[in-house]
């Protein structure tokens, strides 16, 4: 469906056969239908306006609501006419709980049946426009308790995480879905390949999924999705959204004529979740995807902002680290936005990955794609860069130790102050990020700051920092707060304005074949920058009770000195020459967290014995040579 807001809108053409309206290649009556392929990619010889429509329901091997039935999960399905007359194709699959809800995309397109028929006349996002027409079949997936679905949402648990697995378990003959006359319909056209794909929650479905290790499960693509649901809402025993945050996510995808029907499933999420405490438990074990990626064996193509404040980028690197302790193949993606899908950030080469992508991995098309470098990454607005991984390879993690300070700011070097030195700082239930970082030479009551000399040659951090202290609080609990900070003037992506470092236009692009009631056409986006003089680059946040276990709040004995270890958000930043590097200490983070503590501590730091841990390219050597 035309969106009103087109109207009069400029449509550029990008492509060949992507402006809506142009006929695909014709393929001859008396041969039998096949995929093209030239240049290596498959090219749009099937329609669109004439593709076979399905809406599909398979019961579930669950029962989300416990009403004494086994969920049904709802699926529509898009594919070439030509597999009515012998075509297998691979699928394509978005499996979403947003579709009638919240909607996809940055234009928010939602499904859409204009004439009632029960199928579906708008598909939301490009992915069936661009596909279809090219050998692929689309699938959108309702989650359970979502759109078509039955049963109730239970934010990543089981129900959630493995409502797709039906899906994949019917296109390879291990599961029975029927139409809406109650027929069994078969997947006789599938090739018996299926990839995923989705951002955010759509990304947590498709990792969810692919960890069970099902087969038919041959590559998935997420962007901007949460691996750990523990790292979603806590962080290192800090409960960072609060007040049932799960159930409440819950209660926003479930369609509003069901939320009251729903509402037990929610209050027991919301009582299991342990905010009061915010420590790990098997609530958040069930939620993670990372201890499962043993199971995997599909492939990944992976992409996340590196400055998303919502899905952070640690649920990107250890998910990232353990596809790379476990060999999957894999690919990935940094860009330096938000929650931005990349369609929205850099969409030509996008989409030109992508379409590699999946004709690699699900046609079997012997491209090259998996012979060039693993990572590409966007050092600044629409510079982007090749390496062979991340973090980049020659990166050491380096020690560089906190100093002690005459007036104002402590100082950081390589080496450790040579005599014993405490400092000290006061907990602060409501200091703000922007008193915490900024005039650092001045001393703050409620904080710790450290700089380093201006940088005698550029520093490239590429990886996941750790803080390190060893300190003592007057009370039997407080948090602790780091920040790492680049003071020095640049121009960089807004991503903490409007848009998240983008900003959408009102000319559009169109990518692929349409029909009467669904356009291919999209607005399109240019960078957001901004020029400051300092940037915080990244940040980690603790409860000092979890010191030793996420799973176990320790009091401390007040007087007691403590070591205390706990990473930051994992960045790849390079600080320019010039530029001081700053490391910010502090309590309470209430910006990065929705618990304060409460106790007000008097903390004291022993200098010598503390550090942040950089992941230097180059290690120290490199570091020493910026001038630290």
């Amino acid at each position: 469906m035309r969106r009103p807001w087109r109207r009069g809108l400029a449509v550029l053409s990008v492509t060949a056969l992507a402006v809506l309206g142009v006929s695909p290649q014709a393929v001859a009556a008396d041969e039998p239908p096949t995929i093209v392929v030239t240049d290596g990619v498959t090219q749009p010889v099937f329609g669109y306006a004439d593709a076979i429509r399905e809406r599909l329901f398979v019961e579930s091997t669950f029962d989300s609501d416990k009403d004494g039935l086994r969920d049904i999960i709802a699926f529509d399905v898009m594919r070439p006419k030509a597999t009515e007359d012998g075509l297998k194709v691979p699928v394509v699959m978005d499996a979403s709980p947003y579709y009638t809800t919240l909607c996809r995309g940055n234009d928010s397109e939602c499904k859409i049946d204009v004439d009632g028929d029960g199928l579906l006349d708008q598909w939301p996002l490009w992915y069936d426009n661009y596909f279809v027409p090219r050998g692929y079949a689309v699938i959108l997936l309702d989650m359970v308790g979502t759109g078509n679905s039955t049963g109730c949402p239970t934010t990543n648990a089981k129900e959630d995480n493995i409502s797709a697995k039906q899906a994949i378990n019917w296109l390879n003959g291990r599961a029975t879905a029927r139409n809406a006359a109650g027929e069994i319909v078969k997947a006789d056209w599938h090739n018996g390949k299926s990839g995923m794909i989705g951002k955010s929650y759509d990304g947590s479905l498709a990792m969810s999924t692919a960890v069970t290790g099902v087969k038919g499960l041959t590559t998935i693509v997420p962007i901007g999705g949460p691996t750990e649901y523990y790292d979603y809402v806590r962080s290192n025993g800090v409960v960072t959204r609060g007040n049932s945050y799960v159930s409440y996510l819950a209660n926003v995808v479930t369609n509003p004529d069901r939320r009251e029907y729903c509402k037990p499933v929610r209050d027991a999420i919301g009582a299991a979740d342990g905010d009061e405490h915010g420590d790990y438990t098997s609530f958040w074990n069930e939620r993670s995807y990372v201890k499962k990626v043993p199971n995997q064996t599909a492939s990944v193509l992976l992409y996340h902002g590196i400055n998303d404040d919502n899905v952070r980028a640690d649920h990107m690197s250890k998910y990232w680290y353990a596809l790379a302790e476990n060999d999957v193949p894999r690919k990935l993606w940094i860009s330096q936005e938000g929650h931005v899908d990349p369609f929205d950030s850099r969409r030509e080469v996008w989409v030109n990955t992508l379409h590699r992508w999946f004709d690699f991995w699900l046609q079997g098309i012997a491209n090259g794609i998996m012979d060039e470098p693993r990572l590409d990454i966007e050092r600044a607005a629409d510079v982007w860069e090749t390496h062979a991984d991340w973090p980049i390879p020659g990166m050491a993690q380096t020690e560089i130790f906190l100093q002690p300070g005459t007036t104002g700011a402590g100082g950081l070097k390589l080496v450790p102050t040579a005599k014993p030195v405490t400092a000290g700082f006061q907990d602060h239930r409501t200091q703000s990020q922007n008193t915490m970082i900024n005039n650092p030479d001045v001393v703050q009551p409620n904080r710790l700051a450290f700089l380093s000399e201006p940088l005698t040659a550029p520093l490239h951090v590429s990886g996941t920092p750790t803080m390190q202290i060893r300190a003592a609080a007057d009370q039997a609990d407080t948090n602790f707060g780091v920040i790492l900070v680049d003071y020095g003037t640049d121009e960089r992506v807004a991503h903490r304005a409007s848009g998240e470092g983008i900003i959408t236009l009102d000319t559009v692009d169109c990518w692929g074949l349409g029909s009467q009631h669904d356009d291919p056409c999209y607005r399109q986006t240019v960078k957001r920058v901004a020029t400051a003089d300092q940037e915080l680059v990244t940040k980690g946040i603790m409860d000092a009770q979890n010191r030793i276990s996420l799973r176990q709040s320790v009091p401390l004995v007040p007087g007691e000195s403590y070591n205390f270890t706990w990473p930051l958000l994992p960045e790849d930043y390079v600080f320019k020459a010039g530029h001081r590097i700053g490391v910010i200490l502090v309590a309470s983070y209430p910006q990065y967290s929705s618990q304060a503590d409460t106790t007000l501590a008097n903390i004291t730091v022993n200098l010598k014995s503390s550090k942040i841990i950089l992941p230097v390219v180059g290690g120290t050597a490199a570091a020493h040579a910026a001038g630290l």
